[in-house]
């Protein structure tokens, strides 16, 4: 090769050895990241602060729902969160409330099963109070059941109903525990005093003077007093 080709080869070779350093240090600073997490799958879409919300199903108002925190997620699925506890009332047709419930913690998902837990008290149209420690309700299918310790109070009745795998249906009036026990409070009734019978001794003593008649007294007549001269 002649001295003008070598160095027109010079820079090429440069060129190639200057590009082959920088795709080596490329190579050895690369980082192997995982994909940044989405905020999503975490945090909530919205979040809620001293709610008061009226809450409409086929277009008809029917729940009415109280909470001081209210967290919205979108992802993976559809769940409410209220975890500073819950009040909540179901509305019949005629807007009239059919019960009341209100929780220590609550969810809801898929805007169709409610989770509650913690305190459960279940106030009723007729009355019947209802506690537990946990209890799922089904919007579609218009049931609810609970597998824990759940008792039930009838209005004006010292009854308690007690028991555990509890279903019902949602006006919360047809409803059934299994493995239960029951019990009712029983007022004791003051007897009347027996009736103070005189004693043996007495009845014998009254006995005799009533049925003794009394001796009459008479005077010493003479045939006495000759009887007892000839003594």
């Amino acid at each position: 090769m002649s001295k003008a080709g070598r160095c027109a080869a010079r820079p090429v070779v440069l060129l190639a050895l200057l590009l082959f350093a920088l795709l080596a240090s490329c190579e050895s600073n690369h980082e192997h990241i995982a994909e940044a997490v989405n905020d999503s799958d975490s945090l909530p879409f919205m979040t809620a602060h001293g709610i008061s919300n009226l809450i409409s199903d086929s277009g008809i108002i029917s729940y009415k729902i109280v909470a001081e925190d209210w967290l919205i997620y979108e992802q993976p699925r559809p769940k409410w969160s209220f975890l500073k506890g819950l009040f909540l009332e179901k509305f019949d047709s005629t807007f009239h409330v059919q019960w009341h419930v209100q929780c220590d913690t609550a969810y809801c998902h898929d805007n169709r099963t409610w989770e509650l837990r913690g305190r459960v008290v279940i106030l009723n149209r007729e009355g019947t109070l209802f506690r537990s420690e946990e209890l799922f309700w089904d919007m579609d299918e218009h049931e609810m059941w609970s597998t824990l310790f759940m008792s039930i109070k009838k209005p004006d009745s010292d009854q308690m109903l007690e028991g555990y795998n509890f279903r019902s249906d949602e006006t919360m009036t047809n409803y059934r525990i299994y493995n239960s026990n029951g019990y009712t409070h029983v007022e004791e009734q003051e007897q009347a005093p027996a009736p103070i019978m005189p004693a043996a001794a007495d009845t014998a003593a009254t006995d005799t003077l009533t049925t003794q008649p009394a001796q009459p007294s008479r005077r010493p007549s003479q045939a006495d007093t000759h009887r007892s001269r000839q003594q």
